[in-house]
């Protein structure tokens, strides 16, 4: 074992995050070396130095604009390089099955059973009084996207469109759980701004459920849409008073947001709760520093406003 091996893996052992096999290696070799015996000293009293310290808690503003940057980051990733790797890493496997008469019997053998599985699970579900047979409803992970979201005028009615192998449909009320999962499941991954958009106007109707709440937060926070923002605050207001969170939430958007009229519906509601130390401490910040003059001057009318209720 060379010494660049081991001191390139050092801090993993530090830190538990080798595997047992290579952990045994690297400590063999540290009782030959001095050398590398002085570097592992010298990383575990690193370690016992860093520990002793107290954990900084970062900032909303520096975890909202790192969660920005990590989402731009994420939206300018080539697809096409993870498919091309996807692709070469399934050739080169199933190369090594080749080679292996084992290995392939028992991908034969699980590929049969599951075929009979799946056969079991149609018929099963099937009516012969009526010749129809049942098709279970696909679970999220194997949704590939939402499609279309439409709600019949004047009714609580949603239809949504969305595609697995194929398009499909289903219908059904806001109530409905599974209406809700493909709504939340919109909101947080569909490529097409419109359908957030659409799916963030029904979940912000009804946003008691926390889960719910939190999907509107992550668009409030990520969506590169500001119509969806929008929509996401519309939905969140109600709660700034009773939920921590969203307020934080509200919070970080005016501070960080791009838009500047995502950042003054933000000061609208959060005018409510001005007296908290964190809303006041932000508007004190934005009326005397912001660019945006007419963020300084929003923000200085619900200053004002304060006096009302001191």
């Amino acid at each position: 074992m060379k010494c660049e091996w081991v001191k390139a893996n050092i801090l993993l052992y530090v830190y538990d995050e080798l595997l047992d096999d290579a952990r045994y290696e690297l400590e063999q070799h540290v009782s030959r070396c001095a050398q590398c015996a002085a570097e592992l000293q010298s990383s575990q009293g690193f370690k016992t130095t860093m520990s002793a310290l107290p954990v900084a808690e970062p900032s909303p503003n520096l975890l909202a604009s790192s969660r920005m940057r990590f989402q731009e980051a994420l939206e300018n990733v080539e697809q096409s390089g993870f498919w091309r790797h996807l692709t070469f890493d399934f050739a080169s496997w199933f190369s090594r099955t080749r080679s292996s008469p084992a290995l392939a019997s028992v991908l034969f053998i699980a590929g049969f059973a599951a075929g009979i599985g799946s056969t079991y699970s149609i018929v099963s579900n099937s009516h012969p009084e009526t010749g129809v047979v049942s098709v279970a409803q696909p679970a999220e992970a194997s949704i590939t996207g939402i499609r279309a979201i439409s709600q019949e005028p004047g009714s609580n009615k949603i239809d949504i469109k969305y595609d697995t192998v194929n398009t499909q449909s289903t219908q059904g009320s806001l109530d409905d759980s599974r209406i809700q999962q493909l709504l939340l499941f919109a909101a947080r991954n569909n490529y097409n701004s419109g359908v957030r958009m659409d799916s963030v106007d029904l979940l912000a109707q009804n946003p008691q459920a926390q889960k719910t709440r939190e999907v509107l937060m992550y668009a409030l926070r990520y969506d590169t849409n500001p119509g969806v923002r929008l929509k996401a605050l519309d939905g969140l207001g109600p709660y700034v008073k009773q939920d921590v969170r969203v307020r934080n939430a509200l919070l970080e958007a005016l501070l960080n947001d791009s838009n500047p009229g995502v950042r003054t519906q933000a000061i609208h509601l959060l005018e409510p709760v001005r007296a908290d130390t964190s809303v006041r401490e932000a508007l004190q910040r934005l009326a005397s520093q912001d660019k945006s003059k007419y963020i300084r001057s929003q923000s200085r009318s619900v200053l004002a406003g304060l006096a009302e209720i001191d």
